[in-house]
């Protein structure tokens, strides 16, 4: 579904990834893991066109997608949940939703369908329908920007630190929900600094360390690989 081929991006002359290649198949989890700063948030907006290539190539169900806009590739089926949430404070639930549905979306009858399954996957957030987004916790802000990139019907959704800054019962409840979302057909690609969360939802997993590629595998062997349990599972 999903090849990202040997990208380099660059910040000036600050190389943030170098020659990562990774690969997302259809109906999976796949996750990156990694230090804060490793290249993880940067690998996803690579994807997501929110940032241009150095070299290398991304394609998408076998479409270069690498030169498109990020409204673009919205269209052509990715969405991103960003890190930090970026929910719109000053709207309500509902508006925040409706601003998720793409535009080509918009022109049809269906967006209150959407958002029934948005709020039957959270229910927290048909609670909280009218409320302004600021005034919600954080846990119910990240359940609101994943069902917002839930909102044009993702084949691929990009998850970028989802459990930052909540807490351990919260993380618990939301990774349940990322599987739920994976069991309904969509693929996900996860960032996640949590990396016990991280390798118990997904099929495999690639350990990216200083914008590299270091270790690429199944998460039943790399939970148990020296590296990423002495470094990333406090084992």
């Amino acid at each position: 579904m999903l090849e990202v081929d040997a990208i380099e991006v660059r910040y000036g002359n600050i190389v943030a990834l170098n020659e990562v290649t990774f690969r997302v198949d259809e109906g999976e989890i796949v996750t990156l893991i990694g230090a804060n700063g490793a290249g993880k948030s940067t690998s996803l907006r690579s994807v997501s066109g929110l940032l241009p290539l150095s070299a290398g190539s991304i394609r998408f169900e076998g479409e270069s997608i690498d030169r498109m806009r990020p409204e673009d590739i919205v269209r052509k089926g990715i969405a991103h949940s960003p890190e930090g949430r970026r929910v719109f404070p000053g709207l309500t639930v509902a508006e925040n939703l409706e601003l998720g549905a793409t535009p080509w979306r918009k022109r049809g009858d269906t967006i209150d369908v959407d958002i029934e399954r948005v709020y039957a996957l959270f229910p927290r957030l048909k609670e909280r329908h009218k409320q302004l987004a600021w005034s919600m916790s954080g846990g119910e802000q990240q359940m609101l920007a994943v069902g917002r990139a839930l909102m044009g019907r993702p084949r691929l959704l990009l998850l970028d630190e989802p459990s930052l800054g909540l807490a351990p019962i919260i993380v618990e409840q939301l990774f349940e929900k990322i599987a739920s979302i994976n069991q309904l057909g969509v693929t996900i690609l996860l960032v996640e600094q949590n990396a016990a969360m991280a390798l118990s939802v997904a099929t495999r997993a690639y350990l990216i360390e200083n914008g590299r590629i270091v270790l690429a595998d199944t998460t039943e062997k790399m939970r148990n690989h020296p590296r990423v349990r002495e470094a990333y599972l406090g084992a």
